[in-house]
């Protein structure tokens, strides 16, 4: 019984993590880069500062 617990719990994480990540709004789309205006520009990956320059500033 330990085993199926183990797994019931497993199983739970990652479906909030999907559901989670589900949430995001598309890279490109108006919430989008009104998201990456709001974040703290030393966060910024490389490749959100791509996305971003390619989406949203020189559309």
């Amino acid at each position: 019984m330990a085993i199926n617990a183990k797994i019931i719990n497993l199983l739970s994480i990652l479906f909030t993590a999907f559901m989670l990540s589900a949430c995001a709004p598309e890279v490109g789309s108006p919430d989008w880069c009104k998201s990456i205006e709001e974040k703290p520009k030393g966060e910024l990956t490389m490749n959100e500062a791509k996305d971003y320059a390619k989406h949203c500033v020189f559309k």
